[in-house]
This record gives structure tokens, C-alpha cells and sequence, in this order.
């Protein structure tokens, strides 16, 4: 988090721009335990701002993970790709569900280094997806 604060109004804003989902795991608000953060997609220690375009929502746990960084090698083609942006770019386009909505998938270079980089299938991740889709909570529906 930021020394600046970031107003109630931008937060607001945010929010509602993402729907209650994070950006990156599209875990929705009212299913997980604690806040959705402010993520700061560029990260101020990579020379990020506090202004609202560089901003979005994320699960503590995508945020932890995404820390400082900004871009991370593909796996399949071994290139330096940027991290995927939330406020930018479609989640469906670079991602999409495993067959049993467990797993991430990254459909593009962005994609599957955004799924290494914020470890989109952390094994705590998976088990309570597990337990969301028994609820029927999940995946979600993207629009």
C-alpha cells in the first residue's frame, strides 16, 4: 500500500469499475475473507502513481504475489512479456477456466506469465475454488 492516500471517492470508483472481483483471479468480494486491495498495476517502487488509470482491484493474495513486479518470461516462448493490466486488457482474452473451473489458464504469453508471476493456482487458491464450485459460486461469468 502506498504512503499517499488514496481517496474513499477513487476507491469507490475502482470498485465499481471491477465489479467486486479482482483483477487477476477474478475472486469476488463476497466470497473471500477480508477486503479486495488496491492494486497498483504499475507498482510505485517500478515508477507507478497513485492516479486512478494505474489502478484496480486485487485479492491480497494476487497482490502479494504481484509485489513489485511488472513483467515476467513466458514459458512457452521464453520472451520478457508485461504482466497482464486489469483496467486494460480483457481477462477472457489471456485467460481462461480448466475444464473442472479449478485451474487458471493463460491463452496468451501475457496470460501464462501473469499465471506464474502472481501464482494464479497457488494450492490454496485451488482448494477453495474446489469449495466454491460446490457452493456454485464459481467460475464466474465474464462479461
Amino acid at each position: 500500500m502506498s504512503s499517499t492516500k488514496i481517496s474513499e471517492e477513487t476507491r469507490a470508483r475502482i470498485r465499481t469499475a471491477a465489479k467486486d472481483f479482482c483483477g487477476y483471479c477474478r475472486s469476488q468480494q463476497k466470497y473471500i475473507l477480508g477486503m479486495l486491495e488496491i492494486d497498483h498495476i504499475i507498482p510505485k517502487a517500478q515508477g507507478g502513481t497513485d492516479e486512478e488509470k494505474n489502478l484496480w482491484l486485487a485479492c491480497r493474495l494476487c497482490n502479494n504475489f504481484k509485489g513489485t513486479q511488472t513483467h515476467r518470461q513466458d514459458p512457452e516462448t521464453g520472451r520478457q512479456v508485461q504482466l497482464f493490466n486489469p483496467r486494460n486488457q480483457k481477462w477472457i482474452r489471456h485467460f481462461t477456466w480448466s475444464e473442472d473451473g479449478t485451474h487458471i489458464i493463460g491463452r496468451t504469453a501475457c496470460g501464462r506469465a501473469t499465471v506464474i508471476a502472481l501464482q494464479l493456482n497457488h494450492p490454496c487458491a485451488l482448494m477453495v475454488r474446489r469449495e466454491w464450485i460446490s457452493a456454485g459460486w464459481h467460475p464466474p461469468r465474464e462479461t
